[in-house]
């Protein structure tokens, strides 16, 4: 089965799990896999803590696989001390429920890891739309981190070296935004890896099933 980490269409394809991303304030329909967050782009600080009380309402939905998308963008007119602030509060939540938190960072990789060691969490991050170097790869896996690759697999050379050196067992793929390919993103993975596309979904699904123990619906689903 084809893992989707994070992804914004719900496909309902055959052999396709899709982690579909959800909103507090814009909620669809009752996906059958999905992550809920605030996403740093759409702050508002009058409504965060109705937001973060909708939030914690599906944390313990086995449905909920992780809380996010959240994090940091250096690359928006928010201020730091304003996204950190709605971060914290988020991640805090995370390690109260036990679920993996779906990081979106931009240009803000350093901050990130200092609120992680900070808050002490446990719980992994899963970064998702990675595009850097293989240095902030490793050290995000030397943080307890997962990485999730994407688009920029498909458009950026420079990123083969580094998805062949990620570990087997520390990577998911996604389409975040695209839509219709998820077959292109594991063709990618798979001729970079030398492997065959079911190899791939394999190593991903054990992954998966490390990283969302705690779902008893996630395990019956991949079987």
């Amino acid at each position: 089965m084809k893992i989707n980490l994070h992804t914004h269409q719900f496909t309902n394809h055959l052999n396709v799990l899709d982690i579909v991303n959800q909103y507090p304030d814009s909620l669809g329909e009752d996906f059958e896999f999905f992550s809920i967050g605030i996403h740093p782009w759409y702050i508002n600080l009058p409504d965060l803590n109705k937001q973060l009380a909708i939030i914690e309402s599906h944390l313990s939905d086995d449905s909920c696989l992780a809380l996010g998308e959240c994090g940091l963008d250096k690359r928006i007119e928010t201020t730091m001390e304003t996204q950190i602030l709605v971060f914290e509060s988020q991640l805090l939540l995370a390690e109260k429920y036990q679920k993996p938190v779906l990081i979106h960072c931009v240009s803000a990789f350093q901050e990130l890891l200092e609120v992680k060691k900070r808050l002490k969490l446990t719980v992994p991050f899963l970064i998702h739309g990675f595009s850097k170097n293989r240095q902030v790869m490793e050290q995000l896996l030397h943080n307890n981190c997962f990485i999730s690759f994407g688009k920029y697999l498909l458009q950026n050379d420079n990123l083969v070296e580094v998805f062949k050196n990620v570990p087997d067992d520390r990577y998911f793929l996604e389409t975040d935004m695209m839509e219709n390919a998820l077959d292109e993103v594991y063709e990618k993975a798979a001729r970079i890896k030398e492997l065959q596309i079911i190899e791939v979904e394999q190593q991903i699904e054990n992954t998966a099933r490390k990283v969302f123990e705690f779902s008893k619906k996630l395990r019956n689903t991949l079987g």
